[in-house]
């Protein structure tokens, strides 16, 4: 299958449903400096997925992958946090950690294939 959109990228059509999850999980957290972080790191990874595919380069489109690819890493940091300090419990942890992990797996074929 070729890709012609974002919207057909796996990784991006992936992290969508985490963004999903993040904001469902923390939207009512009280501990606004977190929650913040946390989205918007959730948010970058497909916004990073969406921007170097409308670039047109496979230079960029590999940059915005890696940018995408480290913020995958920084949610998956943040959870290990927001577990720490009681904001989700280990199901919850899994199942979010284990999305970021498969994104972050699935962005870096892509990169290879790039």
């Amino acid at each position: 299958m070729k890709i012609e959109r974002f919207e057909d990228v796996i990784a991006w059509q992936k992290s969508r449903e985490l963004t999903k999850l993040v904001y469902k999980t923390f939207g009512g957290l009280k501990d606004y400096s977190f929650k913040d972080q946390i989205q918007r790191a959730v948010i970058s990874i497909g916004n990073n997925i969406a921007e170097g595919f409308e670039r047109k380069s496979n230079k960029e489109l590999s940059h915005f992958l890696y940018i995408a690819k480290g913020s995958c890493g920084e949610v998956r940091s943040m959870l290990y946090t927001a577990l720490d300090l009681g904001y989700i419990n280990k199901g919850i942890f899994d199942q979010q950690y284990n999305s970021a992990f498969e994104i972050s797996r699935i962005l870096a074929g892509f990169i290879k294939a790039v």
